[in-house]
């Protein structure tokens, strides 16, 4: 019995001991994951689920450390084992949707949001249920951007890219040191640097090619942004300054942005901004057009949730004033990042809280009637954005060209830069116009056809005779305008061999009233001074515009002329006068070469026709007397 009772009691220390073990083991993996060591934490917590410790809690761990790490496959492998667990936390439905996205499972992902919601979950703005046609309609959408290779990118992270006078500025941790070998526990990969290369090169960039300077430390540095004059930078950086790394009161190392200035070729003077604090990050700089804002990430109080981003002015002394959160169009109670401004004044920016296609997507934002609105945003569509995390995208200032970066399968590393041109959207456009007197017509009916004869859009001019048809590129067309009472005009154009940064090709129509109307148009009216007949001249560039028609563009259109006065005088007085002014108009065309044939009559009707109401007595401004004094002119035949 003795011998019996020291075996159990051998082994009940034995289990002890292993448990003991056990525990110590998954208080590694937990102070791993707080300290966003999530590689090695994944790694840990791997063992344990062999060991089957704790297991379900493990195995959730595990998933989550694959979804910080941007593994949309390995984190719905253990989120799919996770979700059927008993009493699960009702997040991972959600957390599980958010991967299966992240592996292009739209349809699967849909039901397990439906579960998330139905458990009484709360779904923020990137639920794309609200949208059903969403992912259908990017896919379906006409191709703006197309793809370009470059040869810079590394096996580690690259990300950040932009060009500045003929140099690509990026950051990348491409940098595995020559002596210690410093990494950073969140991947495993080396700390960023800011890196400059030759736009367009072919060559490898190495260590060598980190801007000179003081900007890159020992910590994270980037990515950055440059003044338009090419002496100051805006970087981001690891709370480091002057060799001391502060941290919040959790014990992390929050981000700033730092300030430097290029003396003698040379990154140095580095300034820490006002808008930062030890107790939250800031980072992502991004300047708009003259470099007055900037446009940054911050998870500071104050905010939507996650991280948002923010502006502030910078002032002519470099101080920054009036800082603000730019809105709850752009930010969520999610993650927003890495803003960029180009020449337009467009924000695009990266979210995981706006519907996209996975992870981060990259966003426009869309300007309301105030320029300086934003009344919403849009997702830029494949091939941008992908099922992964497609972030930091910048346009050069020619804004057909770019960056931006992505994790996305196929990459030389964990995160690439890719380059990016982009063939703007071409529309035809134009003002129809009556032949006669060239005033816009509204309500034209336009009709576009392509090359076959097919019927591809329809649509009316506006009250200023404006039409824009949105075309294929590489293309030939017919388009066709026309009202009731006119002859219908048309042109032939094509889109083909045209260069990409043209947006717009103009078709201009002109349409001719239909013949043998009684009363077909309205020639342009002239007007005169009060108490006078004379011919002013702006009313000669009117009559000439008519001898022109008449004798070049209608050579058998024959005109009636009808002249008025104001009320003002008596009314015999005023017959007179609008008779001579009626004359002086007659005299004028036949002096230029008009037959006199081609004129029915000229006709003075006094104050007989007034085309307001300022008759006698009335109180009326100049400008209203001024409309009555005129001259018509209309139209009795045109062949």
């Amino acid at each position: 019995m003795k011998y019996k009772s020291h075996i159990l009691l051998c082994i009940t220390l034995m289990l002890s001991v292993l448990t003991y073990a056990q525990q110590g083991r998954q208080k590694r993996a937990d102070t791993l994951f707080n300290k966003f060591s999530f590689v090695k934490a994944a790694d840990v917590y791997k063992d344990l689920i062999q060991k089957n410790y704790n297991r379900d809690y493990a195995t959730r761990k595990l998933a989550d450390c694959y979804a910080f790490l941007r593994d949309p496959k390995n984190a719905s492998r253990y989120y799919k084992s996770v979700v059927k667990q008993e009493n699960v936390p009702v997040e991972y439905y959600y957390k599980y949707a958010q991967s299966l996205r992240g592996i292009k499972e739209y349809d699967e992902s849909q039901i397990w949001l439906q579960r998330y919601k139905d458990s009484g979950g709360v779904v923020n703005a990137n639920d794309f249920s609200k949208d059903v046609n969403f992912i259908s309609s990017v896919f379906g959408a006409k191709q703006q951007y197309f793809l370009d290779k470059i040869r810079f990118n590394s096996k580690f992270s690259d990300f950040g890219a932009f060009e500045h006078d003929g140099n690509v500025y990026f950051a990348s941790a491409r940098d595995e040191g020559v002596g210690i070998k410093r990494v950073y526990g969140w991947n495993e990969q080396p700390f960023l640097d800011i890196y400059m290369a030759e736009a367009g090169t072919k060559k490898n960039v190495d260590h060598t090619a980190k801007v000179p300077g003081d900007v890159n430390s020992i910590y994270h540095d980037g990515p950055a942004t440059i003044t338009k004059n090419g002496q100051t930078m805006y970087f981001s950086r690891n709370n480091f300054t002057e060799g001391f790394e502060a941290k919040d009161n959790k014990g992390l190392t929050n981000m700033k942005i730092y300030r430097a200035t290029l003396i003698e070729g040379e990154w140095t003077n580095i300034e820490d901004l006002p808008i930062n604090s030890d107790d939250f990050s800031t980072q992502h700089a991004a300047l708009n057009i003259d470099d007055t804002k900037l446009y940054f990430t911050s998870d500071r109080p104050g905010g939507y949730g996650g991280s948002d981003i923010w502006v502030v002015n910078i002032e002519a002394d470099g101080s920054l004033t009036d800082m603000k959160n730019i809105g709850d169009v752009v930010n969520t109670e999610s993650a927003e990042g890495f803003p960029f401004i180009n020449n337009e004044g467009v924000l695009f920016f990266s979210s995981d809280g706006h519907t996209g296609l996975g992870l981060l997507d990259i966003f426009a934002t869309i300007k309301g009637e105030d320029e300086n609105t934003i009344a919403d945003v849009i997702n830029l569509g494949v091939p941008v954005n992908s099922n992964s995390d497609d972030f930091a995208f910048t346009m050069n200032t020619n804004g057909i060209t770019g960056y931006f970066a992505s994790n996305r399968k196929g990459g030389r590393g964990s995160d690439d830069i890719y380059a990016f041109h982009r063939e703007p959207v071409l529309h035809v456009e134009g003002v129809v116009t009556d032949a006669i007197n060239t005033q816009p017509i509204v309500g034209a009916k336009i009709t576009l056809f392509d090359d076959e004869g097919n019927q591809i859009a329809y649509m009316e001019t506006d009250e200023n005779g404006y039409y824009q048809i949105n075309i294929d590129r590489n293309k030939d067309y017919k388009i066709v305008a026309g009202q009731d009472k006119y002859i219908d005009d048309y042109r032939k154009f094509t889109s083909k061999n045209i260069q990409t940064e043209l947006i717009t090709i103009n078709a201009n129509l002109l349409l001719n009233p239909v013949p043998n109307v009684v009363k077909l148009a309205e020639l342009n009216t002239i007007y005169f001074d009060f108490n006078k007949y004379n011919i002013r001249e702006d009313a000669a560039i009117e009559l000439d515009k008519i001898v022109r028609l008449m004798q070049n563009d209608y050579p058998e259109m024959v005109i009636r002329i009808e002249s008025h006065t104001d009320s003002r005088g008596k009314l015999s007085y005023n017959d007179k006068l609008s008779i001579d002014r009626a004359n002086a108009t007659y005299d004028y065309l036949i002096t230029k070469g008009i037959d006199p044939a081609r004129i029915t009559e000229h006709q003075g009707f006094g104050e007989r026709r007034l085309t307001n109401g300022c008759e006698d007595g009335a109180n009326c401004e100049e400008e209203a007397h001024q409309l009555n004094r005129r001259t018509q002119f209309i139209v009795v035949k045109m062949e």
